[in-house]
């Protein structure tokens, strides 16, 4: 059996929170190549932090035994996937690196995947996370659609 090394998938919260609490479509389908373990999910804590508070969220509006569901199900993804784990960036480290992205907020997560150098770096956020900015820092930035269609593009 050959040892293939498996792509490195950094997701950015807005994809992961969508995998999590969406029945189906592409976030999940890229959740479930992590869990499979096809893919290697690259997660930063500080989106993990902010996936933690958008399910929180969610769970509130949600009734008790789904709420229940619904963290379970991220305890659980967590599990299978064993990610590789991104710790928080350097907080002067963060404040000197402002220039590499529109928003204030997006500049930890930007910094913890150009640490990682992942594979991919997966967001619906193409406001900020533009072509410029992958120019910028050399990391392939793209939506879930984008990374499927490169996918299949291998595959033909």
């Amino acid at each position: 059996m050959t040892n293939h090394r498996r792509i490195r998938i950094f997701l950015d919260s807005n994809v992961l929170t969508a995998g999590i609490v969406s029945a189906w479509g592409l976030d999940k389908a890229i959740l479930s190549l992590c869990a499979a373990r096809v893919c290697k999910l690259v997660l930063a804590e500080v989106v993990r932090e902010e996936v933690e508070e958008n399910l929180l969220w969610h769970a509130e509006r949600l009734p008790s035994i789904d709420a229940e569901q619904l963290i379970e199900d991220y305890q659980k993804l967590i599990k299978l996937t064993h990610p590789e784990i991104v710790p928080f960036p350097d907080k002067e480290l963060v404040r000197s690196s402002r220039q590499l992205i529109r928003h204030a907020a997006d500049v930890p997560v930007l910094l913890s995947a150009i640490e990682r150098k992942p594979d991919w770096l997966l967001t619906h956020n193409t406001k900020h996370f533009t072509k410029a900015v992958a120019e910028r820092t050399s990391l392939r930035i793209a939506t879930p659609a984008e990374f499927f269609r490169s996918l299949t593009e291998l595959l033909r």
